[in-house]
């Protein structure tokens, strides 16, 4: 089956990248492994820029391999290493980076059936990427407790979160939810948390 798979979703500023990289640069110390970032997001206006910075500052005194990947994810595997300690962050800017490439002149999420190969694809190399390494941690934004949209774009985007989420939570080991910087565990090594 391989190493750990963790999943951690919260909103915006709510602790979920920083407890991420602390669970991971534990279990690297412990186990003598090598930490790897994969880092999804693009650098498409300020505030993300600022962003993307702070996060790599956040990460400056420890030894990370950083891998900029912000669609088809499973050009990492090369590089992904056994006894690495794996952080992908996030799945949600993935999810908009891969609606909006271009494939004929038209984005993907106008495309009949192309989200379909991209998840079924990402899929398979969420599981890759957990066999070969000790722990793998995927970082998620919780978008979906805002009422439903009124755009057509933005619902479909909810519903392949939703869906994201939702699948990749029934491979997990462990699911957290930030809230406050507090994790709260739904699953934990296979359990359903009851609240």
């Amino acid at each position: 089956m391989g190493g750990k798979l963790t999943f951690i979703s919260g909103g915006v500023r709510s602790g979920k990248s920083a407890y991420a990289e602390k669970l991971l640069v534990e279990g690297a110390a412990t186990a003598e492994g090598r930490l790897v970032y994969i880092a999804s997001g693009r650098a498409v206006d300020e505030e993300m820029r600022q962003r993307i910075e702070q996060h790599q500052l956040d990460r400056a005194d420890v030894c990370w391999t950083t891998i900029e990947q912000s669609v088809d994810l499973e050009e990492v595997l090369p590089f992904i290493q056994p006894n690495d300690f794996v952080l992908w962050d996030c799945l949600t800017t993935w999810l908009a980076n891969e609606l909006y490439m271009e494939q004929n002149n038209t984005y993907c999420i106008h495309i009949k059936g192309c989200m379909e190969k991209k998840t079924a694809r990402l899929y398979e190399t969420v599981a890759a990427i957990r066999e070969k390494a000790s722990h793998f941690i995927i970082v998620s934004n919780e978008v979906l407790d805002e009422p439903a949209s009124t755009y057509d774009e933005t619902r479909k985007y909810c519903e392949w979160i939703g869906q994201l989420h939702q699948h990749i939570v029934k491979l997990a080991d462990d699911a957290i939810e930030m809230d406050c910087g507090l994790p709260l565990y739904w699953k934990k090594e296979g359990q359903v948390a009851v609240r």
